[in-house]
């Protein structure tokens, strides 16, 4: 049995977020950053997926927010240094979005920043606060790290004989199309080598 199922963005939880969900609601800067061109944007998170879709955003778009509940980024150093450079990214420390707000589109943020609300009027908020495994299925009976990804091998087997994980399911260091694809690859010549 191989199992690809994948991963799913973390989604904030907020009021308006899953009706916009595509219409001004993003999980992906580089995807569809292109449609908010001369635009404003708001990034939700602070590690390096976050800081490189504000930078990436701040090529194309008129203004854009950093919006992150701590009072300093987890990104690596030389991603802060270049955020930092930029002036047309705001960042928000200490602060939290409560509700997207928009009818057929996003058109603004509400935002707390240590018990103050300000409404920030976006275009597109982009929400990069992490991804889970969708390992639901497999829980408890294969062994995962403490984030719920598959282990495998280097054949993607799993800790039972005759089930295989391969893509952004498992464990691994990159999570890109095309690595899931090379994950398909190898765990297919695995099962038919075992046949």
């Amino acid at each position: 049995i191989l199992f690809c199922t994948g991963a799913a963005p973390r989604m904030l939880g907020v009021p308006g977020e899953e009706g916009l969900r595509g219409m001004g609601v993003s999980y992906c800067g580089c995807c569809v950053g292109c449609f908010f061109r001369n635009q404003k944007t708001a990034v939700i998170g602070g590690g390096d997926t976050a800081v490189s879709d504000a930078l990436y955003l701040s090529a194309l778009c008129q203004d854009g927010y950093l919006i992150h509940r701590r009072d300093q980024l987890r990104a690596a150093d030389y991603l802060q240094k270049k955020v930092a450079e930029k002036n047309n990214i705001h960042i928000l420390w200490n602060s939290q979005v409560r509700e997207i707000q928009g009818e057929e589109r996003v058109s603004a943020v509400l935002v707390d920043t240590e018990g103050q609300e300000t409404r920030l009027d976006v275009n597109g908020v982009f929400v990069a606060v992490g991804i889970q495994p969708n390992s639901s299925l497999l829980k408890g009976k294969v062994d995962t790290d403490s984030a719920g990804y598959i282990l495998t091998n280097e054949h993607m087997e799993t800790s039972i004989r005759g089930v295989y994980a391969a893509g952004d399911l498992r464990k691994k260091f990159l999570r890109h199309i095309i690595t899931a694809a090379a994950d398909g690859a190898i765990a297919i010549e695995s099962i038919v080598g075992t046949l």
